[in-house]
């Protein structure tokens, strides 16, 4: 067994640790397994408690340019309050469950862009040591994938994925960051929109729907976006003609009726969504299966875990006076 992280909080010597995940993709909401591995150092030492933390690459708004960051998601206790003995090894299993928000990772295996992580932290005589990082991948619900399917069916080329540090106002978002789909119209919509933004935000009874037209060369230019709210449910995804809804979506939002979007803030803040319509969720398959997937250009797992691993040690010192 090869341990992925030596434990520096008792320096030369102490245990070390490897969180296993369970082989394929997550689902947002779903619950996610696997086994936390700890091997004794040169001595016996008291785990007071093993947190996984799911963590993010961000993108956050500056006034001149736009950086990247490491924000955490959500955190989870799995474990503690036992001796770890000296060389000896003692595995933790857990099941958690994933927010319904997680952001999608991949659809029909291709890699979208965003960078998600589990960050194993374990406590120890009263140091907090980040020890294993690892890629989590995660696919879409069946409403979502339904729905970017039909976006690939009417002609939309998926175009890449980001995380955006902030909320969406006027919807039920609960974590600190929301997913953007962009995609390209065909070639009978260009005239009227450059392009266009889809964030799902997903809860136990159902999808928001967030649609945002850029009708100028630039996304959110003062004036000249606009932006649309809709509802979807899971349990009606099987039963819909989602080229029919999506294609109406379209429409209204291509039109602009009913909702005038406001640029987000420097505060990360989306404009106001007005509009709701009936529906059921899913995600871009269609657009995702075609060639255009590979404008994203995917990270293989080594590069995805050094991206998030030097983000998030740069914020080790502020994290450690959180509570867990």
């Amino acid at each position: 067994m090869v341990f992925k992280k030596l434990l520096g909080a008792l320096g030369v010597g102490g245990p070390s640790v490897d969180t296993v995940l369970q082989p394929g993709p997550a689902l947002p909401g779903g619950l996610l397994s696997g086994e936390v591995r700890l091997r004794g150092g040169g001595s016996d030492v008291t785990v007071d408690r093993i947190s996984l933390l799911l963590v993010a690459r961000v993108e956050r708004e500056g006034q001149e340019e736009e950086d990247e960051g490491t924000v955490v998601l959500e955190r989870f206790s799995v474990g503690g309050g036992f001796r770890l003995a000296e060389e000896a090894d003692h595995a933790v299993p857990f099941t958690i469950t994933l927010p319904w928000e997680t952001p999608i990772t991949e659809l029909h295996g291709q890699h979208l862009g965003p960078v998600l992580g589990i960050r194993t932290e374990v406590e120890i005589a009263g140091a907090r040591d980040k020890g294993d990082l690892d890629a989590l991948a995660v696919g879409p619900l069946p409403a979502q994938e339904a729905i970017l399917e039909a976006f690939g069916r009417l002609g939309y080329v998926f175009r890449s994925a980001d995380l955006e540090l902030g909320h969406i106002r006027g919807t039920g978002q609960r974590l600190p960051c929301y997913q953007e789909i962009e995609i390209l119209p065909p070639a009978g919509h260009a005239h009227a929109v450059n392009e266009i933004e889809v964030t799902f935000i997903a809860a136990p009874g159902g999808l928001e729907v967030v649609i945002e037209a850029d009708k100028r060369a630039g996304l959110f230019t003062e004036g000249h976006d606009t932006v649309h709210r809709f509802t979807a449910s899971h349990h009606a995804a099987p039963q819909t003609d989602w080229n029919a809804q999506v294609d109406a979506w379209l429409k209204e939002v291509i039109a602009g009726r009913e909702a005038h979007g406001a640029p987000p803030s420097h505060g990360g803040e989306h404009g106001d969504r007005h509009r709701s319509g009936p529906g059921a969720g899913a995600v871009v398959a269609g657009v995702a299966a075609g060639a255009a997937v590979g404008v994203v250009g995917g990270m293989v797992a080594a590069e995805v875990v050094d991206e998030i691993g030097d983000a998030f040690e740069g914020e080790e010192d502020e994290e450690s006076g959180e509570e867990g």
